[in-house]
């Protein structure tokens, strides 16, 4: 039997627009696995917060890279290229296609275009940018990479320190915009990808966004957050929902105010997400019920087989 080229199905979009229940549909229709490339979802201890596939979704189809780490693990884009490659790698030896799934875009972007090599962190520098934060906050880091990167502000979440930090110490460092050295020419790789996007009007967004947080609190997101308040310095646990929490845990805000924070910064990132996927013209949109022509654009570019 000779097998054309296997085919990637990237399925992306904003927060809470439906790409985790789609994926399992489309997996469970093509039969095969699906690849997580939503960088929230890496860690175990992150369930609620991070809205992991349940566990009877997660029986229904084979899961990569869902929960596979602890808080305290440390873990890059660069390494999460790696390994998906490889698992990659692995799954075409049985599956003609396999789906990449989330809405991380810059993880997405590294598996189906690869990253550039850039400089290693500087140890002094990075040691500068963290008091920097520690006494002025993450807006003094936000400003400063308006001020030295304004491109990759519309990619980045503006709201994770560490991915701050990091832009930071290469433009600082090359003296050239972070977003400049990302690379332009997609690597090879041995399959072909098909990129998929879920949208909806931003208001049915919005009152999805709202009712995701408010039924994660419903299902014990604060002892989630209470049980992992003393890993707080991790890099993993310095993203959206747990930071505003966390801010409640040390009296800096009320409950109702840290809820609300969550959904309006959850907002922000979804608006944000739309912006980094917009710029990618092969992604062909689609709404979040949508599965006949989602599955009629992938049977037009399914491998071609003969036996």
């Amino acid at each position: 039997m000779t097998i054309d080229k296997k085919l990637l199905v990237v399925l992306c979009g904003p927060t809470a627009s439906g790409k985790t229940q789609m994926a399992i549909e489309l997996a469970k229709l093509l039969k095969t696995e699906i690849v997580s490339a939503d960088s929230r979802q890496f860690y175990e201890e992150m369930k609620i917060g991070t809205a992991f596939p349940s566990e009877s979704q997660l029986a229904e189809v084979p899961h990569h890279f869902v929960g596979h780490l602890l808080v305290t693990d440390s873990y890059n884009v660069s390494r999460f290229e790696k390994d998906a490659i490889d698992r990659l790698d692995v799954l075409f030896n049985t599956y003609p296609v396999v789906i990449l799934t989330g809405g991380s875009g810059l993880y997405i972007h590294a598996v189906t275009q690869g990253m550039d090599v850039l400089p290693d962190p500087d140890p002094q520098l990075r040691t500068e940018l963290k008091e920097l934060l520690a006494l002025k906050g993450i807006r003094s880091l936000q400003e400063k990479l308006l001020e030295l990167d304004p491109i990759y502000c519309t990619a980045v979440d503006m709201n994770n320190a560490s991915r701050l930090i990091r832009a930071l110490e290469v433009c600082i460092t090359t003296g050239l915009p972070y977003s400049s050295l990302r690379s332009q020419k997609p690597r090879a790789r041995p399959f072909k990808v098909l990129k998929i996007g879920l949208e909806l009007p931003r208001a049915e967004l919005n009152k999805r966004i709202d009712e995701r947080v408010d039924s994660m609190i419903a299902n014990g997101w604060l002892d989630e957050a209470r049980d992992l308040y003393k890993f707080r310095d991790c890099n993993a646990l310095n993203t959206l929902g747990y930071k505003e929490i966390f801010e409640h845990f040390a009296e800096k805000m009320r409950y109702s105010e840290a809820v609300e924070k969550i959904k309006t910064n959850t907002r922000r990132y979804a608006k944000r997400q739309m912006t980094w996927f917009r710029k990618d013209k092969e992604i062909n949109w689609f709404g979040p019920d949508d599965l006949s022509s989602i599955l009629s654009l992938i049977a037009r570019e399914m491998p071609a087989q003969e036996e």
